[in-house]
């Protein structure tokens, strides 16, 4: 599908003049400060309970960023330990598993997830500390989606050019246009549209529906 003919959910402008990089990296710095208050203690308030239940606080992953850079992405953890294991485990067990992990990379019902962290996947506060990786330059607040290099390689193809020209984002097009309801092919054509076309505006429209999709518990 052209990138012009890319439709969303919410109707957002995806073909647009693309805004300066140093206005958005702005943007975001300002912004992350002026909310630190309100994502400081969020932040605390959940370390706190996942130590309170004895779980590892912090999770990473090498992810690809701007330039085909690779950086160590961070959230909270979510998982059970010997994860991968258990992952293995199920799909073996259950075909219909295996064939939602191979079309979209994530589970509905992920056996690897414990109770608190299906809370935070629910609601995405386990993403919260991305806004570090923000702060450092790898990540914006908007942009496409974090992903491995196995599967730029691999579902990517001839469009992670396109990927490479911006900074993975906190929230994208792909979050508030329905997740992982998509299939990945229409991810990576979301992915495509913002590269092509993003700009300010465009972002503060993503970043408020963003926050309507976090409290309906849509973005897991």
């Amino acid at each position: 599908m052209p990138v012009a003919t890319v439709r969303t959910s919410v109707d957002l402008p995806v073909v647009t003049r693309p805004s300066p990089i140093g206005a958005k990296r702005v943007m975001d710095v300002v912004l992350i400060l002026l909310t630190l208050p309100v994502w400081g203690s969020l932040m605390l308030v959940i370390a706190g309970l996942l130590m309170a239940k004895g779980r590892p606080v912090f999770y990473s992953q090498q992810r690809v960023g701007q330039g085909g850079r690779s950086f160590r992405i961070w959230k909270f953890r979510t998982m059970v330990s010997q994860a991968d294991a258990r992952l293995q485990e199920h799909l073996q067990k259950n075909p219909y598993a295996a064939r939602e992990w191979r079309e979209t990379q994530k589970l509905r019902h992920d056996p690897r997830v414990f109770s608190l962290g299906a809370f935070l996947r629910k609601s995405s506060l386990d993403e919260l500390p991305q806004l570090w990786n923000i702060l450092c330059g790898q990540m914006s607040l908007v942009g496409p989606r974090p992903i491995t290099m196995t599967e730029l390689v691999q579902k990517y193809r001839s469009h992670a050019p396109s990927y490479m020209k911006c900074r993975p984002g906190l929230t994208g097009l792909w979050q508030v246009s329905g997740r992982n309801r998509l299939r990945y092919s229409q991810r990576v054509q979301l992915d495509v549209a913002y590269a092509t076309g993003h700009n300010l505006w465009l972002d503060l429209k993503i970043l408020w529906r963003t926050i309507g999709t976090v409290l309906r518990g849509t973005g897991c």
